[in-house]
């Protein structure tokens, strides 16, 4: 007979979203049981974030020696030993697990479970030998990879981000199924380890970004012999002496791509397989879990984060989501997800970050907005370290409110903080055109920006006949 507990809150999955309300609830002493199948950490720290960060600071130091010439340096190009790349990813991975661990939350005071979760019914979860009835259950299973229906894709063997750090050795020649921001950061980790790559798009590479931003991204990995196809379908998959073939149709009609690896990275899917919503009465589409803006599912008791919620992809919106559970659940506070200042960075080099909207998005929904714009290569310290590509672009309304930013350039993820501060707190552009910023940083890039918005003053005769009105006085 099983054994029953009988906490106050049971979360389901052990990636970053339920790691976050576990701690949480824990830390006010509320019982919690934490169940979790796969691997503590989920896939951010196992498959995800962690370990192709990791890839891109060895890909970056790889090719470091490249830029070293207008400094007045000289340097030899690197040997690349992929045994010991391979050994520095897990050892990022190691380094960081010990925070996600079964014995960091025992000691938290968390009720850690290992196995696969059911819903039995509406207020009741099993797993193993245990029956679980909790007052709120939360659901933060994640997601998986998706693969394509591609003849032949089944067979081919092929890689995934689950799959490809375990690599034991440098791909020859790497074809990768999808040009999002993983199929890019792989792209060019693998390019400047040693491996030809050629990237396959069905529709237009980094679809949901600026796509002016995009395109200066898009030019630098051409520049460093990443090929990438777009608007191609491939129609079938196969592997002859040992190597990937892909059949690909597209404008010049049909050819066939030969390389000695597959990675698909064309998208992920909700995991909700096995854990019987409908017995729970949880209602689910395609993409994820159905959710209210309080993160409640179709039953009041349960509430889904993170990416089966499929409100997004993000470690960042899981932790995000994981605080409003909390707030709810512990003190019934009305909070409500928002998805209006939630950032997204594709971590190549240079890096291309976003929040809010996009000029597009902004001018669908605004009549009339202002485009602001500032250059790497305006900036010092941009000049100092020779990193002038890019720039920021931000979108504002007539009157100034801040309506979205992307910056394309050297640390943009690090650079984009400021500007979803300024979005979640409804700020003007001319909060942003005060700030003051110390010399000489990147950070002056936005500030500059920012000051653009007032120009067209600058030429008003009104504000000239104002200053002309005061110099009267002395």
């Amino acid at each position: 007979m099983a054994t029953v507990l009988t906490p106050d809150i049971c979360v389901i999955g052990a990636g970053s979203g339920g790691l976050s309300v576990a701690a949480a609830v824990a830390a006010f002493g509320v019982p919690v049981v934490l169940i979790e199948k796969g691997k503590m950490g989920g896939d951010c720290l196992n498959y995800g974030c962690v370990p192709s960060k990791a890839l891109l600071a060895a890909a970056k130091h790889a090719v470091a020696s490249r830029k070293l010439s207008p400094f007045g340096l000289r340097a030899s190009a690197p040997e690349i030993d992929f045994a010991k790349v391979r050994a520095h990813v897990r050892g990022v991975i190691a380094a960081v697990a010990p925070n996600d661990s079964t014995e960091r939350f025992t000691g938290l005071g968390v009720h850690v479970i290992e196995g696969a979760a059911r819903f039995k019914d509406a207020g009741t979860v099993a797993v193993g030998d245990f029956d679980i009835k909790a007052r709120r259950f939360v659901i933060a299973t994640g997601s998986s990879p998706a693969a394509p229906e591609i003849p032949g894709l089944p067979e081919s063997g092929y890689l995934t981000n689950e799959t490809i750090f375990d690599l034991a050795r440098l791909p020859e020649h790497l074809v990768i199924l999808g040009a999002g921001p993983v199929g890019l950061e792989m792209a060019q980790a693998f390019r400047r380890l040693g491996s030809a790559v050629t990237v396959l798009e069905a529709q237009v590479p980094l679809a949901k970004e600026d796509a002016e931003c995009a395109a200066i991204l898009l030019d630098q990995l051409k520049r460093e012999g990443i090929v990438i196809r777009s608007g191609v379908k491939v129609t079938k998959l196969g592997r002859a002496d040992g190597r990937i073939q892909a059949v690909i149709h597209g404008t010049d009609g049909e050819e066939t791509i030969e390389g000695s690896d597959l990675l698909v990275a064309t998208g992920r899917r909700a995991n909700v397989e096995g854990l019987s919503l409908e017995a729970a009465g949880i209602k689910y589409e395609p993409r994820g879990i159905v959710v209210n803006r309080k993160l409640r599912t179709t039953n009041r008791k349960v509430y889904a984060i993170g990416d089966v919620a499929g409100l997004g992809q993000f470690t960042h919106l899981a932790n995000y989501h994981a605080s409003i559970v909390a707030r709810n659940a512990l003190f019934r506070l009305p909070t409500k997800a928002s998805a209006r200042a939630i950032p997204r960075v594709t971590f190549t080099e240079p890096e291309l970050a976003h929040v809010g909207m996009t000029e597009v998005e902004a001018r669908a929904y605004r009549r009339s907005i202002r485009v602001l714009r500032w250059p790497y290569h305006e900036n010092d310290r941009a000049q100092a370290e020779r990193e002038t590509r890019g720039h920021i672009k931000v979108v504002t309304s007539k009157t100034g409110r801040i309506l979205g930013a992307t910056i394309v350039g050297t640390h943009a993820g690090e650079l984009i903080g400021t500007w979803t501060l300024a979005i979640s707190q409804w700020m003007n552009i001319r909060a942003m055109a005060s700030l003051v910023t110390p010399y000489p940083t990147l950070a002056e890039v936005g500030k500059r920006a920012a000051i653009t918005y007032f120009s067209p003053s600058l030429t008003s005769p009104k504000v000239r006949r104002v200053i002309s009105f005061l110099r009267r006085f002395g």
